[in-house]
């Protein structure tokens, strides 16, 4: 009876938090979907996507995905991937291609908010936002030319489920696509809650956090940071800052070490999370996860040895303020 009871207070609690993220999302979302609707019909995708034409070119990617990724960037992932989903029917993607929007948008996304929270916690909201889309593109101008020097990942992307075809479509049946699509993400999210409760049960979560504290301490973040450092970069920016913003204010931690933890757990957070999110659209591991966490763990590293030889009024001015 015991067991019972736990199993359905396991399963009461993920619905109910499921369905809280999904509604906050789809609040957002919704009305996206319909704008990418509109600029479709009236055949506007390539002129809006213009501008962005040149960045998504010099990663291999067509122009048209910026709008997957900028939409990321204003909003949040799953923003991003319902674009995409709108977007796959007419341009199909390879692996390699998959993969290099994935990293664009694990590393830069939701940036008002997220660079919002930063600068809650004591780190600049300008200089976070600014490093976190240097560091996007430059991992995936990295991944793109390792995957194309090795030939690899050329093949057709393989996604978990099939975007409803754009063409001939009438707007109930595009509308019952989408609605279709909505499910999906909502079964993706339900799934990546029970999944990561599940590797926090068993200690999954626990052992990474355990192998990553003494590389922080390598690349120069503190004992005191990085204990939150890797909560954040296994769980996510929101509850790792928020751990930050608790610590800074109290006065454990120096603004240098806010600063470091913020700046690593905003390029690469919710390893675990975002890196099956992104899977599910084809992406591939060896950039989403190893790719991020490397590329983030040696910029953060090269950065510490930078910020060190500035003077302090331009790093109090450029890189970080007082919590709070």
């Amino acid at each position: 009876m015991l067991y019972l009871d736990k199993c359905t207070d396991f399963i009461r609690d993920l619905l109910k938090d499921s369905v809280s993220s999904a509604v906050t999302l789809f609040k957002v979302m919704i009305p996206i979907v319909v704008a990418v609707k509109i600029l479709q019909e009236f055949e506007l995708i390539q002129y809006v996507a213009m501008p962005l034409g040149p960045i998504m070119n010099l990663v291999g990617l067509p122009a048209e995905m910026g709008l997957a990724w900028a939409g990321a960037i204003l909003n949040n992932v799953y923003t991003g991937l319902i674009i995409f989903i709108s977007l796959a029917g007419d341009f199909p993607l390879t692996q390699e291609q998959t993969t290099i929007l994935g990293v664009l948008m694990l590393v830069a996304h939701a940036l008002p908010l997220e660079s919002a929270v930063s600068r809650k916690a004591g780190a600049r909201f300008c200089f976070q936002a600014f490093i976190r889309m240097v560091a996007a593109l430059g991992l995936a101008l990295l991944l793109h030319g390792v995957y194309s020097a090795a030939g690899m990942l050329g093949g057709p992307a393989t996604i978990m489920f099939t975007p409803e075809a754009q063409a001939d479509q009438t707007l109930m049946a595009w509308a019952l696509g989408q609605a279709k699509n909505f499910g999906f993400i909502f079964l993706v999210i339900m799934s990546l809650m029970a999944f990561m409760r599940l590797l926090t049960a068993i200690g999954v979560i626990d052992l990474l956090n355990r192998i990553l504290k003494p590389i922080l301490k390598v690349i120069g973040i503190g004992p005191k940071a990085s204990a939150i450092t890797v909560i954040g970069l296994t769980v996510g920016l929101t509850y790792g800052s928020g751990l930050i913003i608790r610590e800074a204010q109290s006065g454990n931690l120096d603004k240098e070490d806010v600063f470091y933890s913020i700046t690593l757990m905003g390029m690469s957070h919710a390893l675990i999370e975002d890196t099956f999110l992104l899977m599910l659209i084809g992406g591939h591991i060896s950039g989403l996860f190893w790719g991020r966490l490397l590329f983030s763990l040696a910029l953060t590293a090269i950065l510490v040895r930078i910020v060190r030889h500035l003077s302090p009024p331009f790093r109090d001015r450029f890189l970080w303020t007082k919590a709070g």
